[in-house]
């Protein structure tokens, strides 16, 4: 498995393509240089043969520590599917027919409520369009107020729900070296940046300051859910899109855009661009740093004893049911102050995003990894049996 390594990672350790994260929240774009088309891996290209030869007799202690970023560790075996003990199976019996029913109908009468509350708050009101897509992030007035304030309401309510009944945060305050020195000024960051392990991520930053994410195209067509991204005036992104602004100049707009209107939302952004176990920190993309702009550096935790809510190898389905039957779930939030870039950063946003990155792994005691998503996909089709060029060609991670 290591060829496949040596020639997805770079001599100075960093991927040399990067992509996306297409799931709600990615990290956004990559730095002004060109981007690169080829492929994660080529089907019959050596590293893929590697990868297909080795991955059989490999044993699991090898693949964890290769990817160690994507490691579960909990009660419930790397892909939520270990073998359990009884008393475990007790547990689980007696959530499903207790929690289980009443969060997912509190849970769900939660999610129409708003909905219904989102779809009063637009009625007669023109959203933006822009490349085929709306948002009401221009939204203002009463309806705003209403969106903001019952959504941030309803976020906590949910996580209440999904038994995380209080959340630890902490404000850290430290003053940093002459060119990192705040300015005089009382504005608001326009980007907030956060470590990405779970959709739970989501919900917190929903209830806490109500920003705008990166998502899909698609997530605007769901039942339900699009309504709610729209007045979250979610970016919509589509890697297949031949826009001319990219991913990168999208959010650039949206940053200044937020620096000029506070009544704008802000933007919410996870650099990494896909989940981790929440114990490492992957290397971060550029697109919340190019517009020069300050970020509100913001690190998540989630201890656990049984299960944890980090979404890296489980399924979908599997991981909502699993946090459905915990108990009670733990939340740790740690807020950095505001991380205002020097003159060097500002002209450098791979040196900007490299500083945040290690900021928030010292006071976040995460460790530094230079792997990302493409290494990912290859751990999950080495934990799934699949074969490598077929996996790393699908939409999703």
């Amino acid at each position: 498995m290591s060829s496949e390594l040596k020639d997805l990672v770079g001599s100075n350790g960093s991927l040399d393509s990067q992509e996306e994260s297409p799931h709600v929240g990615g990290g956004g774009g990559s730095s002004g240089k060109a981007k690169d088309e080829r492929p994660l891996l080529k089907p019959g290209s050596a590293a893929s043969e590697a990868a297909n030869a080795a991955t059989p007799s490999e044993r699991l202690e090898e693949l964890e520590k290769k990817y160690a970023p994507y490691v579960r560790k909990d009660a419930y075996g790397t892909m939520g599917r270990g073998e359990l003990p009884p008393a475990e199976w007790v547990l689980l019996g007696i959530a499903l027919v207790t929690l289980v029913p009443i969060r997912l109908v509190v849970g769900i009468f939660l999610v129409v409520l708003y909905y219904l509350i989102c779809r009063l708050c637009t009625l007669f009101y023109a959203p933006n369009r822009e490349d085929g897509k709306e948002d009401y992030a221009h939204m203002v007035g009463w309806r705003r107020v209403v969106v903001v304030r019952t959504g941030r309401f309803l976020s906590r309510i949910m996580l209440f729900v999904l038994g995380f009944y209080w959340i630890r945060e902490s404000h850290r305050s430290f003053s940093f070296e002459d060119e990192h020195e705040q300015p005089d000024e009382s504005e608001r960051p326009e980007v907030i940046v956060s470590n990405h392990i779970s959709y739970v991520d989501i919900l917190y930053q929903m209830s806490s300051c109500f920003p705008s994410f990166v998502a899909k195209r698609s997530v605007a067509r769901l039942p339900l859910i699009g309504i709610i991204s729209k007045c979250l005036g979610c970016v919509y992104v589509q890697r297949e899109s031949k826009s001319s602004k990219g991913v990168s100049g999208i959010l650039t707009e949206r940053i200044k855009e937020a620096h000029q209107n506070k009544l704008y939302p802000m933007m919410m952004l996870f650099p990494e661009g896909t989940t981790t176990n929440g114990n490492y920190l992957l290397p971060f993309k550029t697109g919340a740093f190019l517009a020069k702009a300050p970020v509100l550096p913001v690190i998540l935790k989630y201890p656990y004893n049984r299960f944890s809510p980090a979404w890296d190898t489980i399924s979908g389905v599997r991981h909502v049911f699993l946090l459905l039957c915990q108990f009670v779930n733990h939340l740790e939030v740690i807020h950095l102050p505001v991380y205002y870039p020097s003159e060097q950063e500002m002209e450098d946003p791979k040196l900007y995003a490299n500083n945040v990155r290690k900021l928030m792994a010292t006071e976040g005691n995460l460790i530094l990894s230079d792997i990302g998503l493409a290494e990912k996909r290859i751990y999950h089709a080495a934990l799934n049996g699949n074969s490598l060029p077929r996996v790393l060609h699908q939409k999703d991670d």
